[in-house]
């Protein structure tokens, strides 16, 4: 089910509030883009905050992602604030080769 495993990549523990803010907002996304067509989203995103809550307390980006389901049930309408992380470098292949295991 893609909400476990939505919850399995952000349960990852201690995380800098702007990285928690970033992979919440990513596996809200990641969520919401799995919901089947016809889904009734209030009780969907009630069972989903349901479910991550329990390990909201040691993850912060498992928090972000509960505020973010809680404040999609908020009314009124308003659009919620989502973005991509920025893009970055992370090494290329010279990195990859530093990370290689020595036979």
């Amino acid at each position: 089910m893609l909400l476990e495993r939505t919850i399995i990549q952000l349960d990852i523990g201690p995380l800098p509030p702007d990285e928690a803010r970033q992979l919440g907002q990513l596996g809200f996304m990641q969520w919401l883009a799995g919901l089947p067509g016809a889904a009734d989203y209030p009780s969907a995103a009630r069972a989903a905050h349901a479910r991550a809550t329990p390990f909201a307390a040691g993850s912060p980006a498992l928090a972000e992602f509960c505020a973010l389901l809680t404040a999609s049930l908020c009314g009124p309408i308003a659009p919620l604030s989502l973005a991509m992380p920025a893009q970055r470098r992370r090494g290329g292949a010279a990195a990859k080769r530093s990370l290689r295991m020595p036979l």
